[in-house]
């Protein structure tokens, strides 16, 4: 039987259309690589210096290098099969083939310096962005000349700033060596003349004197006309009397050298009218002090929960160079302590999970990072055990809140160390008992932000005044949060990640106090509960954490002028979760520790 239904006809509208776009390229190049490897359809042979050839598509690797695209449209090799490269390390080359076929490349210590000129010929600014982020995380007191070098021969200007920096602040440790004598002209007259070089007292063998003259004398013929250039930036005024007398005025380089000699007669005149107040001292960039240290701050992070074993490490991030170094060690491992800062270097760590001693979570612990040798030192215990519980600061008063002792009895006490008196007093007790609590500080009023009752996560959110000594409750965050990273940033308080019990959080959620209720904000890359917060030249860092399969050695910052998230490319030394940190003065001595 003939089939009689009539399809409608659709509507020839010329402007109605549905446009597709696929989502994904990745199984494409899986293919492309897949025909490359079996030498399918391949049009181009690529031998290489070490005798090896490789097979590729000239249309894909035209698409992804200039150079390949220059090669293969405008030059003879348009119409060969074969070319030769041998200007370029062949496991380089092979490496950046694979890349231009998967978007995958590994960056080691090996391969880095064969690499970057490799994908620079290649102009595949990609990979070479990744060999600077990569050298940028490695800086080290060992390597960091090197890199230095690296980043002026490529042209890197943030690497090339970042690792001048990193010397300067580092020094002491850079000139340990014999590498510094490979310092051109010109870097070593920018590191002296520098006031933020962070240089070793003057008193100490290998001052900054003695690394000049160092320098000067292991390439003699050619440097000798930069020392008068260098010795003006010399503190020698501020050396001792006696060590000019014993180790300067002698030296034959500045005897033989009149510009030099002036200095060292500056330097004598400068401590014989020093005493007699009624002569003007003169000023001048040698009788200035170094600025070095504590002139601007860092991230010092402590504590928490490894892979494996809960932590006894800190260390400290200046965004500056990109780099985390170790700090002191704590006096005993500890998960989810308390931690506060003080006058910007007297850090205070209460409290935590040692995994063994019941009254560890009471002690307190305190570190001057001012002194020469900054360590732990005991001071009176909280007057309640406490873990994973919330600290604030106000007015040389720190707040410890809520947590669970020992025993896992979820609290809502709180208590205040008064920094002066050196003594701990009970405060008014919250509403409701919260463990994993986060705090804010925000117009001198302690928020304390989600946790956990032992029953619910919570969303809830209560306000302490301290001159009323009492807690009030305020609108509820968008979900609940139990192990909240809390942090206070131009008057706005953030609530980063946690987790609700099933799930761990990438959200983050600001409260205003003039509008009164939370708004939602861009998510983190990461879902991260229990991470350290700090805020730092007007941006919110949140460091490690757990994401619920894995605990996290990587931070990333939110930047409220752009409403946006970067993860930050130097990973910490240590995955923490649970650990805490703090935005304190860049202390001199620190990096000693």
């Amino acid at each position: 039987m003939q089939n009689t239904k009539k399809i409608p006809e659709f509507s020839r509208c010329e402007s109605t259309k549905y446009e597709y776009k696929k989502s994904s390229y990745a199984e494409i190049y899986d293919v492309l690589q897949s025909l490359r490897k079996d030498e399918i359809l391949c049009d181009i042979k690529i031998e290489i210096d070490d005798g090896g050839v490789i097979f590729g598509h000239k249309v894909v690797l035209a698409s992804a290098s200039p150079y390949f695209h220059a090669m293969f449209t405008n030059f003879s090799e348009k119409n060969q099969d074969l070319v030769l490269i041998k200007e370029l390390d062949s496991s380089a080359l092979r490496l950046l083939i694979d890349f231009v076929y998967s978007g995958e490349i590994s960056i080691t210590e090996k391969n880095v310096q064969c690499l970057l000129p490799a994908s620079n010929l290649l102009q595949l600014q990609e990979v070479k962005n990744a060999c600077f982020d990569f050298l940028q995380a490695q800086l080290w007191p060992t390597n960091v000349i090197g890199i230095n070098a690296l980043a002026d021969l490529h042209g890197s200007m943030q690497l090339l700033t970042s690792s001048e920096l990193y010397i300067q602040q580092l020094f002491s440790d850079v000139v340990e060596g014999d590498e510094f004598l490979s310092f051109s002209s010109e870097l070593m007259v920018k590191l002296i003349s520098s006031d933020e070089l962070t240089a070793p007292s003057e008193e100490k063998v290998c001052n900054v004197f003695e690394i000049v003259i160092r320098w000067v004398k292991h390439d003699l013929d050619s440097r000798k006309q930069i020392l008068p250039q260098l010795m003006e930036h010399v503190r020698l005024p501020l050396i001792s009397k006696d060590y000019i007398l014993k180790n300067i005025v002698d030296e034959p380089l500045l005897i033989n050298c009149s510009k030099c000699k002036d200095y060292v007669f500056e330097a004598l005149r400068f401590h014989l009218i020093k005493p007699d107040k009624l002569i003007t001292i003169p000023h001048n960039i040698r009788t200035k002090a170094r600025q070095s240290g504590g002139t601007h701050k860092v991230i010092f992070a402590v504590g928490g929960l490894g892979y494996d074993h809960i932590l006894n490490t800190t260390e400290w991030y200046d965004p500056k160079i990109n780099q985390w170094q170790p700090g002191p060690k704590m006096f005993l491992p500890l998960e989810a302590p308390g931690l506060a800062v003080a006058n910007d270097n007297c850090v205070f760590l209460m409290g935590g999970n040692s995994g063994q001693n019941s009254e560890t979570s009471k002690l307190v612990h305190w570190l001057d990072l001012s002194s020469e040798s900054p360590h732990w030192r005991p001071t009176n215990n909280m007057l309640v055990k406490r873990q994973d519980f919330g600290v604030g600061v106000i007015d040389n008063h720190i707040y410890a809140i809520g947590g669970a002792d020992h025993d896992r009895n979820y609290l809502n006490s709180a208590e205040a160390f008064d920094c002066r008196t050196q003594k701990w007093q009970m405060l008014a007790s919250m509403s409701t008992r919260r463990f994993a609590v986060g705090i804010g500080v925000l117009n001198n009023l302690l928020y304390a932000v989600g946790g956990s009752d032992s029953k619910n996560k919570l969303s809830s959110v209560e306000c302490y005044h301290p001159g009323l000594d009492k807690w009030t409750t305020i609108a509820d965050m968008c979900v609940s949060r139990n192990g909240v990273g809390v942090g206070v940033l131009n008057g706005v308080l953030y609530a980063v990640g946690g987790g609700d019990g099933h799930n761990v959080h990438r959200s983050v959620e600001a409260y205003q106090p003039s509008i009164g209720v939370w708004t939602t904000i861009p998510e983190m890359h990461l879902c991260r509960c229990d991470p350290g917060v700090a805020v730092l030249d007007g941006l919110l860092y949140v460091i490690g954490g757990y994401d619920g399969t894995f605990i996290l050695d990587s931070v990333e910052f939110y930047n409220p002028n752009t409403n946006t998230w970067s993860m930050v490319t130097a990973p910490m030394n240590d995955a923490r979760f649970g650990g805490r940190a703090v935005a304190i003065d860049m202390p001199r001595y620190l990096k000693n520790c």
